[in-house]
Protein backbone atom coordinates (compact mmCIF):
# COMPACT_ATOMS: atom_id res chain seq x y z
CA UNK A 1 0.00 0.00 0.00
CA UNK A 2 1.20 3.33 -0.81
CA UNK A 3 2.39 5.49 1.92
CA UNK A 4 1.89 9.27 1.86
CA UNK A 5 2.92 11.51 4.34
CA UNK A 6 1.73 15.53 5.34
CA UNK A 7 3.94 17.93 6.75
CA UNK A 8 1.27 19.83 8.51
CA UNK A 9 -1.82 18.87 9.89
CA UNK A 10 -4.19 21.81 9.71
CA UNK A 11 -7.24 22.03 8.09
CA UNK A 12 -5.90 21.64 4.87
CA UNK A 13 -4.50 18.18 5.61
CA UNK A 14 -7.73 17.62 7.27
CA UNK A 15 -9.54 17.77 3.57
CA UNK A 16 -6.76 15.76 2.07
CA UNK A 17 -7.47 13.08 4.49
CA UNK A 18 -11.20 12.92 4.13
CA UNK A 19 -10.69 12.63 0.52
CA UNK A 20 -7.86 9.95 1.14
CA UNK A 21 -9.93 7.50 2.59
CA UNK A 22 -11.15 6.46 -0.97
CA UNK A 23 -7.91 6.06 -2.06
CA UNK A 24 -6.03 2.62 -1.51
CA UNK A 25 -3.26 4.45 0.67
CA UNK A 26 -1.98 4.34 4.21
CA UNK A 27 -1.68 8.50 5.35
CA UNK A 28 0.93 9.77 8.22
CA UNK A 29 0.81 13.05 9.71
CA UNK A 30 3.70 15.15 10.88
CA UNK A 31 2.58 18.23 13.61
CA UNK A 32 3.41 19.49 16.68
CA UNK A 33 -0.35 19.78 17.97
CA UNK A 34 -1.89 16.89 18.97
CA UNK A 35 -5.22 17.76 18.66
CA UNK A 36 -4.83 19.45 15.32
CA UNK A 37 -7.51 19.43 12.81
CA UNK A 38 -5.89 16.20 10.67
CA UNK A 39 -4.75 14.54 13.59
CA UNK A 40 -7.60 12.21 14.16
CA UNK A 41 -8.30 11.37 10.47
CA UNK A 42 -4.72 9.97 9.75
CA UNK A 43 -3.58 6.22 10.08
CA UNK A 44 -0.36 7.29 11.57
CA UNK A 45 0.04 10.46 13.56
CA UNK A 46 3.43 11.51 14.51
CA UNK A 47 3.96 14.51 17.16
CA UNK A 48 6.66 17.03 16.33
CA UNK A 49 8.09 20.04 14.74
CA UNK A 50 7.69 20.66 11.27
CA UNK A 51 10.44 23.20 10.83
CA UNK A 52 12.67 20.92 12.55
CA UNK A 53 15.11 19.48 10.49
CA UNK A 54 15.89 15.77 12.00
CA UNK A 55 11.78 15.39 12.47
CA UNK A 56 11.04 16.31 9.18
CA UNK A 57 13.83 13.49 7.61
CA UNK A 58 12.94 11.15 10.33
CA UNK A 59 8.84 11.29 9.59
CA UNK A 60 9.86 11.59 5.50
CA UNK A 61 11.77 8.15 5.48
CA UNK A 62 9.03 6.38 6.81
CA UNK A 63 6.61 6.96 3.63
CA UNK A 64 7.02 7.16 -0.12
CA UNK A 65 5.80 10.43 -1.27
CA UNK A 66 5.65 13.22 1.01
CA UNK A 67 3.76 16.70 0.43
CA UNK A 68 2.96 19.69 2.68
CA UNK A 69 -0.02 21.35 3.61
CA UNK A 70 1.77 24.64 4.74
CA UNK A 71 4.83 26.40 3.24
CA UNK A 72 6.64 26.71 6.73
CA UNK A 73 8.81 23.72 6.67
CA UNK A 74 12.09 22.36 6.62
CA UNK A 75 12.79 22.58 3.14
CA UNK A 76 16.56 21.37 3.76
CA UNK A 77 14.97 18.09 5.30
CA UNK A 78 13.14 17.65 1.76
CA UNK A 79 16.33 18.24 -0.14
CA UNK A 80 18.16 15.19 1.66
CA UNK A 81 15.00 12.97 1.67
CA UNK A 82 15.01 13.70 -2.18
CA UNK A 83 18.06 12.63 -2.15
CA UNK A 84 17.54 9.80 -0.93
CA UNK A 85 14.58 8.52 -3.04
CA UNK A 86 11.56 9.62 -1.40
CA UNK A 87 9.28 11.41 -4.01
CA UNK A 88 8.85 15.01 -2.50
CA UNK A 89 5.44 17.16 -4.15
CA UNK A 90 5.80 19.89 -4.63
CA UNK A 91 9.81 19.43 -5.33
CA UNK A 92 11.57 21.07 -2.44
CA UNK A 93 13.05 23.85 -4.97
CA UNK A 94 9.76 25.10 -5.56
CA UNK A 95 9.40 25.71 -1.88
CA UNK A 96 13.01 27.09 -1.36
CA UNK A 97 11.80 29.70 -3.64
CA UNK A 98 7.84 30.04 -3.02
CA UNK A 99 8.60 30.62 0.86
CA UNK A 100 10.94 33.84 0.09
CA UNK A 101 8.58 36.52 -1.55
CA UNK A 102 11.65 38.43 -3.00
CA UNK A 103 12.71 35.30 -4.45
CA UNK A 104 9.00 34.30 -5.92
CA UNK A 105 9.23 37.69 -7.35
CA UNK A 106 12.80 37.07 -9.19
CA UNK A 107 11.40 33.74 -10.25
CA UNK A 108 8.55 35.27 -11.99
CA UNK A 109 10.53 37.86 -13.34
CA UNK A 110 13.36 36.01 -14.80
CA UNK A 111 10.60 33.39 -16.19
CA UNK A 112 8.57 36.60 -18.23
CA UNK A 113 5.79 36.47 -16.37
CA UNK A 114 3.63 39.42 -15.58
CA UNK A 115 3.95 40.33 -12.14
CA UNK A 116 3.59 44.16 -9.75
CA UNK A 117 6.76 46.45 -10.11
CA UNK A 118 8.58 45.71 -7.21
CA UNK A 119 11.87 46.51 -4.87
CA UNK A 120 14.06 44.34 -2.96
CA UNK A 121 14.48 46.10 0.78
CA UNK A 122 16.55 45.33 3.68
CA UNK A 123 15.51 47.66 6.52
CA UNK A 124 13.15 49.88 7.32
CA UNK A 125 15.95 52.66 6.77
CA UNK A 126 15.57 51.59 2.87
CA UNK A 127 12.08 51.21 2.97
CA UNK A 128 12.09 55.57 3.83
CA UNK A 129 14.73 55.98 1.20
CA UNK A 130 12.26 54.83 -1.16
CA UNK A 131 9.08 56.48 -0.10
CA UNK A 132 8.96 57.80 -3.96
CA UNK A 133 7.92 54.63 -4.96
CA UNK A 134 4.28 54.58 -3.10
CA UNK A 135 1.71 53.73 -2.77
CA UNK A 136 3.20 50.48 -2.18
CA UNK A 137 2.68 47.00 -0.05
CA UNK A 138 5.32 46.30 1.62
CA UNK A 139 5.64 42.31 2.62
CA UNK A 140 8.07 40.54 4.72
CA UNK A 141 10.14 37.90 2.48
CA UNK A 142 9.50 35.22 4.78
CA UNK A 143 6.99 34.15 7.35
CA UNK A 144 4.11 35.98 6.50
CA UNK A 145 0.76 34.35 6.11
CA UNK A 146 -3.00 34.67 5.78
CA UNK A 147 -2.62 39.04 5.53
CA UNK A 148 -0.32 39.21 8.75
CA UNK A 149 3.05 40.48 7.41
CA UNK A 150 1.75 42.79 5.29
CA UNK A 151 1.52 46.51 5.22
CA UNK A 152 -0.33 49.02 3.24
CA UNK A 153 2.49 52.31 2.64
CA UNK A 154 0.19 55.15 0.88
CA UNK A 155 2.04 58.19 2.05
CA UNK A 156 4.96 58.84 4.58
CA UNK A 157 2.76 58.52 7.48
CA UNK A 158 2.33 55.28 7.11
CA UNK A 159 6.42 54.63 7.49
CA UNK A 160 5.72 54.21 11.32
CA UNK A 161 3.75 51.02 9.92
CA UNK A 162 7.19 49.74 8.30
CA UNK A 163 8.68 46.40 8.48
CA UNK A 164 12.19 47.04 9.72
CA UNK A 165 13.11 43.77 8.20
CA UNK A 166 13.76 42.26 4.71
CA UNK A 167 11.18 42.88 2.59
CA UNK A 168 9.31 42.81 -0.61
CA UNK A 169 8.15 46.75 -1.92
CA UNK A 170 5.48 46.27 -4.46
CA UNK A 171 3.85 48.68 -6.73
CA UNK A 172 0.13 48.92 -5.41
CA UNK A 173 -1.99 47.54 -8.40
CA UNK A 174 -5.57 49.72 -9.32
CA UNK A 175 -7.31 46.36 -8.95
CA UNK A 176 -10.45 45.76 -10.76
CA UNK A 177 -11.07 42.07 -9.12
CA UNK A 178 -8.89 39.42 -7.51
CA UNK A 179 -8.69 36.26 -8.67
CA UNK A 180 -7.01 32.68 -8.45
CA UNK A 181 -6.68 29.58 -10.79
CA UNK A 182 -5.46 26.40 -9.61
CA UNK A 183 -3.27 23.96 -11.82
CA UNK A 184 -2.27 20.30 -11.12
CA UNK A 185 0.69 18.88 -12.64
CA UNK A 186 1.35 15.03 -11.99
CA UNK A 187 4.75 12.98 -13.14
CA UNK A 188 3.82 12.37 -16.28
CA UNK A 189 3.37 16.04 -17.04
CA UNK A 190 -0.71 15.93 -17.59
CA UNK A 191 -2.13 19.23 -16.32
CA UNK A 192 -5.73 19.71 -15.38
CA UNK A 193 -6.65 23.96 -15.06
CA UNK A 194 -9.64 24.63 -13.06
CA UNK A 195 -11.96 27.72 -13.93
CA UNK A 196 -10.68 30.72 -12.45
CA UNK A 197 -12.57 31.80 -8.90
CA UNK A 198 -12.79 35.57 -7.70
CA UNK A 199 -11.68 36.31 -4.52
CA UNK A 200 -13.63 39.18 -2.39
CA UNK A 201 -11.63 39.84 0.67
CA UNK A 202 -12.71 41.00 3.85
CA UNK A 203 -10.55 44.49 3.99
CA UNK A 204 -9.91 44.92 8.06
CA UNK A 205 -8.28 40.90 8.40
CA UNK A 206 -6.87 40.98 4.58
CA UNK A 207 -8.44 37.56 4.70
CA UNK A 208 -10.53 35.76 1.75
CA UNK A 209 -14.44 36.57 2.99
CA UNK A 210 -15.77 34.39 0.26
CA UNK A 211 -15.21 33.73 -3.51
CA UNK A 212 -17.21 33.01 -6.76
CA UNK A 213 -16.81 30.09 -9.13
CA UNK A 214 -16.22 30.09 -11.84
CA UNK A 215 -15.40 34.00 -11.79
CA UNK A 216 -17.53 36.69 -13.05
CA UNK A 217 -15.30 37.71 -16.16
CA UNK A 218 -15.37 37.44 -20.08
CA UNK A 219 -14.50 34.23 -21.95
CA UNK A 220 -11.36 35.84 -23.11
CA UNK A 221 -10.12 36.52 -19.85
CA UNK A 222 -11.12 33.80 -18.31
CA UNK A 223 -8.68 31.71 -21.07
CA UNK A 224 -6.12 34.49 -20.16
CA UNK A 225 -6.33 33.39 -16.43
CA UNK A 226 -5.81 29.77 -17.14
CA UNK A 227 -2.61 30.20 -19.94
CA UNK A 228 -1.33 32.87 -17.37
CA UNK A 229 -1.53 29.52 -14.24
CA UNK A 230 -0.37 27.21 -16.53
CA UNK A 231 2.47 29.45 -17.67
CA UNK A 232 3.66 29.61 -13.87
CA UNK A 233 2.86 26.03 -13.61
CA UNK A 234 5.31 25.18 -15.63
CA UNK A 235 8.16 27.25 -15.22
CA UNK A 236 8.37 25.77 -11.65
CA UNK A 237 9.00 22.32 -13.34
CA UNK A 238 7.29 20.60 -10.69
CA UNK A 239 4.32 17.71 -10.24
CA UNK A 240 1.75 19.19 -7.30
CA UNK A 241 -1.13 21.78 -7.07
CA UNK A 242 -0.53 25.43 -7.48
CA UNK A 243 -3.29 28.02 -6.72
CA UNK A 244 -1.77 31.20 -8.36
CA UNK A 245 -3.38 34.22 -6.95
CA UNK A 246 -3.60 37.09 -10.02
CA UNK A 247 -4.68 41.00 -10.02
CA UNK A 248 -6.93 42.12 -13.06
CA UNK A 249 -6.05 46.05 -13.18
CA UNK A 250 -8.19 48.46 -14.25
CA UNK A 251 -7.38 48.25 -17.60
CA UNK A 252 -8.15 44.76 -18.22
CA UNK A 253 -4.50 43.21 -17.36
CA UNK A 254 -3.41 40.12 -15.55
CA UNK A 255 -0.64 40.32 -12.87
CA UNK A 256 0.67 37.70 -10.47
CA UNK A 257 0.36 38.47 -7.19
CA UNK A 258 2.08 34.78 -5.66
CA UNK A 259 1.38 31.76 -6.14
CA UNK A 260 0.84 28.72 -2.80
CA UNK A 261 2.76 25.40 -3.88
CA UNK A 262 -0.23 23.23 -2.20
CA UNK A 263 -4.33 22.60 -2.09
CA UNK A 264 -5.71 26.79 -1.27
CA UNK A 265 -8.34 28.23 0.13
CA UNK A 266 -9.42 29.35 -3.31
CA UNK A 267 -10.02 26.22 -4.07
CA UNK A 268 -12.47 24.73 -0.98
CA UNK A 269 -15.74 25.09 -3.29
CA UNK A 270 -14.30 22.46 -5.54
CA UNK A 271 -15.58 19.84 -3.16
CA UNK A 272 -19.09 20.80 -4.21
CA UNK A 273 -18.87 22.86 -7.41
CA UNK A 274 -16.16 20.60 -9.64
CA UNK A 275 -16.44 16.73 -10.99
CA UNK A 276 -12.55 16.26 -9.59
CA UNK A 277 -12.17 18.43 -6.05
CA UNK A 278 -8.57 19.92 -5.27
CA UNK A 279 -8.23 17.97 -2.89
CA UNK A 280 -9.34 14.54 -4.90
CA UNK A 281 -6.98 16.10 -7.45
CA UNK A 282 -3.97 16.41 -5.48
CA UNK A 283 -4.35 12.98 -4.04
CA UNK A 284 -4.06 11.53 -7.90
CA UNK A 285 -0.86 13.66 -8.57
CA UNK A 286 0.65 12.23 -5.21
CA UNK A 287 -0.73 8.53 -6.80
CA UNK A 288 0.64 9.72 -10.28
CA UNK A 289 -3.47 8.96 -11.52
CA UNK A 290 -4.91 10.57 -14.56
CA UNK A 291 -6.42 13.50 -13.16
CA UNK A 292 -10.17 13.72 -13.99
CA UNK A 293 -12.01 16.77 -15.04
CA UNK A 294 -11.91 20.00 -13.59
CA UNK A 295 -15.14 21.21 -15.06
CA UNK A 296 -17.90 23.02 -12.84
CA UNK A 297 -21.18 21.01 -12.08
CA UNK A 298 -23.13 24.47 -10.87
CA UNK A 299 -21.66 27.90 -9.73
CA UNK A 300 -20.64 28.23 -6.13
CA UNK A 301 -19.85 30.51 -3.21
CA UNK A 302 -17.36 29.62 -0.73
CA UNK A 303 -17.44 31.24 2.23
CA UNK A 304 -14.95 31.67 5.57
CA UNK A 305 -16.81 30.71 8.78
CA UNK A 306 -14.57 33.18 11.13
CA UNK A 307 -14.35 33.28 14.83
CA UNK A 308 -16.32 36.34 16.47
CA UNK A 309 -15.28 39.60 17.45
CA UNK A 310 -14.78 39.46 21.31
CA UNK A 311 -15.03 35.58 21.53
CA UNK A 312 -12.12 33.67 22.51
CA UNK A 313 -12.24 29.96 23.97
CA UNK A 314 -14.42 26.63 23.58
CA UNK A 315 -16.03 27.05 20.12
CA UNK A 316 -20.17 26.95 19.69
CA UNK A 317 -21.48 26.87 16.69
CA UNK A 318 -25.12 28.96 16.81
CA UNK A 319 -27.31 28.88 13.89
CA UNK A 320 -25.80 25.45 12.50
CA UNK A 321 -29.17 23.73 11.97
CA UNK A 322 -30.69 26.56 10.38
CA UNK A 323 -27.86 26.66 7.75
CA UNK A 324 -28.47 22.85 7.03
CA UNK A 325 -32.03 23.62 6.26
CA UNK A 326 -30.72 25.57 3.13
CA UNK A 327 -30.93 23.80 -0.13
CA UNK A 328 -27.81 23.79 -1.88
CA UNK A 329 -25.72 24.87 1.47
CA UNK A 330 -22.73 22.51 2.12
CA UNK A 331 -20.56 23.34 5.74
CA UNK A 332 -17.03 22.08 6.69
CA UNK A 333 -16.20 22.44 10.18
CA UNK A 334 -12.25 22.56 10.91
CA UNK A 335 -12.51 20.22 14.14
CA UNK A 336 -11.12 23.47 16.02
CA UNK A 337 -11.85 23.21 19.46
CA UNK A 338 -10.78 26.49 20.37
CA UNK A 339 -12.19 29.87 18.77
CA UNK A 340 -10.66 33.45 18.72
CA UNK A 341 -11.75 36.33 16.44
CA UNK A 342 -10.94 35.98 12.89
CA UNK A 343 -10.03 32.17 13.09
CA UNK A 344 -10.48 30.28 10.03
CA UNK A 345 -13.20 28.09 11.93
CA UNK A 346 -14.25 26.49 8.87
CA UNK A 347 -16.22 27.51 5.39
CA UNK A 348 -19.82 26.59 3.78
CA UNK A 349 -19.99 26.33 0.06
CA UNK A 350 -22.96 27.04 -1.38
CA UNK A 351 -24.27 25.88 -4.97
CA UNK A 352 -26.63 27.18 -7.46
CA UNK A 353 -28.19 28.79 -10.99
CA UNK A 354 -26.88 32.13 -11.24
CA UNK A 355 -25.06 34.12 -8.92
CA UNK A 356 -27.85 36.83 -7.38
CA UNK A 357 -28.73 33.26 -5.86
CA UNK A 358 -25.59 32.46 -4.64
CA UNK A 359 -24.98 35.66 -3.19
CA UNK A 360 -28.41 35.55 -1.39
CA UNK A 361 -28.15 32.69 0.22
CA UNK A 362 -24.77 33.68 1.50
CA UNK A 363 -25.81 36.80 3.22
CA UNK A 364 -28.27 34.39 5.43
CA UNK A 365 -25.25 32.19 6.00
CA UNK A 366 -23.76 35.44 7.29
CA UNK A 367 -26.08 36.40 9.46
CA UNK A 368 -26.93 33.21 10.80
CA UNK A 369 -24.27 31.44 11.59
CA UNK A 370 -21.77 32.56 14.38
CA UNK A 371 -19.08 30.80 16.19
CA UNK A 372 -19.10 32.00 19.80
CA UNK A 373 -17.03 30.84 23.13
CA UNK A 374 -19.04 29.64 25.73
Amino acid sequence: MHKIGIVGGGQLGRMMLQQAANYPIETYVLENDANAPAAHLCHHFHLGKITDYETVLAFGRKVDVITIEIENVSVEALFQLEKEGVTVIPKPSVLQTIKDKGLQKQFYESNQIASPEFLLLNNKEEVTANESFFPAAQKLRTGGYDGKGVHLLWNSEDLVEAFDAPSVLEKLVDIEKEIAVIVAKNESGDTAVYPPTEMVFDPDLNLVDYLLAPANISTELTETAKQLALKVCNAFNSPGIFAVEMFLNKQGELLVNETAPRVHNSGHQSIEGNYVSQFDMLLRVLQNLPLGSTETIKPALMLNILGEKNHSGNAVYEGLENILQLEGVSIHLYGKAQTKPGRKMGHVTVIGDNYRELLSKAAIVKTTLKVVAK
